[in-house]
């Protein structure tokens, strides 16, 4: 997995790029809940839940339908976050999905159970391109954590960077008078 520090790259950038009016504060302050959560699993290992188990590590907390589960309380609970509820459904669901699917592009660990319920195999990328994590806190600060953040910089950071640049651009250009369109629908 990657770290939990590099779980949040995905809605802040999100959030960062489309901006305040589009993504409120409390909005993006449960999209980052909802990028860390599904890694409160690695309490089964202190219940003695296997790894491979349903509620093991990267079992049914790192699926779908765990992610849409999210997005339906977000969807709920939209007038409170400041959001339409498309907006809070469709950027809380991306986040939390968004840490399966970066842990699926890991080297290390079980796969992930993406489509929990319906299937417990578990899947990985065909691009195993960032170096998994250590799940210990002591490993994570240790010279392989060092090799795990340059990872992480380079494959979830650097990419996740790009997608807010290009969104405050998007953002930019769009509202500028010169793409405006003219009274009388000509441009």
């Amino acid at each position: 997995m990657p770290t939990i520090l590099s779980h949040v790259a995905v809605p802040l950038a999100l959030g960062l790029g489309l901006g305040s009016r589009v993504i409120s504060r409390p909005l993006l302050l449960l999209g980052v809940v909802a990028s860390v959560l599904p890694d409160f699993d690695v309490a089964a290992f202190r219940l003695d839940v296997a790894y491979s188990h349903a509620l093991g590590h990267r079992g049914a907390t790192h699926s779908v339908a765990f992610a849409l589960a999210l997005a339906i309380l977000a969807w709920a609970f939209a007038r409170r976050l400041h959001s339409s509820r498309f907006v809070a459904f469709m950027f809380v669901g991306v986040a939390a999905v968004s840490h399966g699917l970066l842990d699926m592009l890991t080297n290390g660990g079980m796969g992930v159970a993406l489509w929990w319920p319906w299937s417990g195999e578990r899947f990985f990328a065909p691009w195993q391109v960032i170096e998994a994590s250590p799940l210990s806190l002591r490993r994570v600060l240790s010279e392989r954590g060092v090799a795990v953040f340059r990872s992480e910089l380079l494959w979830v950071w650097g990419p996740a960077t790009l997608v807010a640049g290009a969104l405050v651009a998007w953002r930019k250009l769009s509202s500028s008078s010169s793409f405006k369109r003219a009274p009388g629908g000509t441009a």
